[in-house]
């Protein structure tokens, strides 16, 4: 029996036809992931952290980031510190219990983030209030907050500091583009590392302190 021929789109043809219609605004975000990528490589070459969160699938993207930056992209590198907050499933049973589900996120905040360190939110709404209220943690905190969300104008993109939003209405277009955006954010990142690492060591390699050497009956002590 012959097959019927298709009258309209295919599944994939629609889903992709979605896809390029919002990936090519994204172009528009290219400072924006360079200038991100510069701050997050002094951030962490400095001793600080990134912590990030979402909820679903957008858990699972913000994960992915935390594996790129602990691991690596591309080349061999030392390990940057970042946690994925939904990641910590006993803290987050117990928080959700105790003191509800809105603050999972925030109490998480409140015990890692300090002054100067990161919070990446994840959101395809930018509605979540678990997101929200670690927002507004963040800035209780001393952190600054980036949000990846759909379409602007959204509670979370208003609340944070900076936020790339994806214009697509469909949640699965606005996730596949924040992996995307993830990736070209940790390639920005492993660019901008090595002058953050080296601005961070000491010029000339200097030495100060006592140094005791060892070997002579009378030990000798040096000041150096």
């Amino acid at each position: 029996m012959a097959a019927t021929p298709a009258t309209g789109p295919t599944v994939l043809e629609d889903h992709l036809t979605r896809l390029a219609a919002a990936l090519l605004p994204l172009r528009d975000a290219e400072h924006l992931l360079a200038r991100w990528g510069g701050e997050l490589a002094w951030t962490l070459a400095r001793g600080g952290r990134l912590l990030v969160a979402g909820n679903g699938g957008s858990a699972a993207e913000a994960q992915h980031l935390t594996a790129e930056l602990v691991g690596k992209l591309r080349h061999d590198r030392q390990p940057l510190s970042a946690i994925a907050l939904h990641a910590e499933t006993s803290a987050l049973t117990a928080i959700g219990n105790d003191y509800g589900y809105d603050e999972i996120f925030a109490r998480q905040v409140r015990a890692h983030g300090r002054p100067d360190d990161l919070l990446l939110l994840l959101s395809t709404s930018g509605t979540s209030t678990n997101l929200l209220t670690a927002a507004h943690a963040a800035h209780d905190t001393g952190l600054r907050c980036w949000a990846f969300t759909g379409p602007a104008p959204n509670p979370l993109a208003d609340l944070c500091h900076d936020a790339l939003a994806v214009p697509s209405d469909d949640s699965q277009v606005v996730q596949e583009l924040h992996l995307v955006a993830v990736h070209v954010l940790c390639e920005y990142v492993e660019t901008a590392l090595p002058a953050a690492l080296a601005a961070r060591a000491p010029a000339g390699g200097v030495r100060t302190g006592v140094e005791v050497v060892l070997g002579d009956p009378d030990p000798e002590v040096q000041a150096r």
